[in-house]
């Protein structure tokens, strides 16, 4: 395993992290029990994975609750980050949102799932129009003050909102946010156009997600073969949009620098990004430690070699 900077702070986290949607039965991601979840959290430690990232909405509450109760006695072996603001009930629309009601309940919930006394990294699961952003930016400094958060984050914000809230920090002198956690994938570049220089500007470390865009970049579907019922592709449904002739040139080229290095075509999607400016982890997940331990290996692929085949593959050319 391989380590880089956390965002614009000193710590140091495995370039792949682990993701937990698969911990637990609500998000149809792979629906791990306790054992599995243990079994998958150590596994993952002894690859050299120390970042591992969750969220309060995963499962309602059930990915932390198993989280927490794999990490009793290796809780300091971890960077851990969550993440609040998606709807926590179907009926009780103010267990939503990024008000200091929701933030600071939310943190509680995580921290007794999690068993643990502090967060790594709490991170903004998305953008709130309705609260003002001033309460959601006093809440999160208020949190990092009492010691519950160790740095904070946001996901999935447009260019505009992560730099006014970054302006809001700086002038007020409140923590500001050090990642952005962000869906980017071979088949899904939309970052590139404005949010990545600003990231590398300010030293906002991204953490990727969904880095395979569902299971399609696995290599295992093509135009003769679409993802069978049981797959995760196909559970989640379209799970990030993009052009699917677009992507299938884009399988086209992975194998055929996979097959150049003998390598999969995941682990060529992982590398790229491994390769990309101001990347701090890449968050990988999986339903068995096989299939982990398979993109793990992405950290020992040396792309430079066969960059102008991967070019092709982009109709930019970038």
């Amino acid at each position: 395993m391989k380590y880089r900077k956390l965002g614009n702070s000193g710590v140091l986290v495995s370039s792949l992290s682990l993701g937990t949607m698969q911990f637990g039965r609500g998000m149809k991601m792979g629906s791990l029990g306790q054992d599995q979840t243990d079994g998958m959290v150590r596994f993952a430690l002894d690859q050299g994975i120390n970042l591992i990232d969750t969220a309060d909405v995963y499962s309602r509450g059930e990915s932390e609750t198993l989280l927490g109760a794999a990490l009793r006695g290796i809780r300091d072996r971890v960077v851990l980050a969550t993440k609040a603001r998606l709807p926590m009930s179907d009926r009780d629309f103010n267990h939503s949102g990024a008000t200091r009601q929701n933030l600071v309940r939310e943190v509680e919930a995580s921290l007794r799932r999690l068993q643990t006394d502090y967060i790594d990294l709490y991170q903004v699961h998305g953008w709130d129009s309705l609260t003002p952003l001033e309460e959601t930016l006093r809440t999160l400094d208020d949190l990092v003050r009492s010691g519950k958060v160790r740095y904070i984050g946001l996901s999935n914000y447009l260019s505009w909102q992560a730099a006014t809230a970054l302006g809001l920090q700086e002038r007020e002198h409140l923590a500001e946010y050090i990642t952005a956690q962000m869906y980017y994938s071979l088949v899904g570049r939309e970052l590139e156009h404005e949010f990545v220089s600003f990231a590398e500007y300010h030293r906002i470390g991204i953490l990727v997600w969904s880095p395979l865009a569902g299971g399609f970049l696995s290599g295992k579907y093509d135009r003769q073969r679409p993802p069978p019922p049981d797959t995760r592709f196909a559970d989640a449904g379209r799970f990030v949009p993009f052009d699917l002739e677009r992507g299938y040139r884009i399988i086209e080229a992975l194998k055929a620098v996979a097959e150049r290095h003998a390598a999969t075509p995941a682990q060529i999607a992982l590398a790229w990004l491994l390769s990309r400016p101001v990347v701090s982890s890449v968050i990988i997940a999986a339903r068995t430690n096989e299939r982990l331990a398979e993109n793990v290996r992405a950290v020992d692929v040396d792309l430079r070699a066969c960059e102008k085949i991967v070019r092709r593959g982009s109709p930019s050319g970038r």
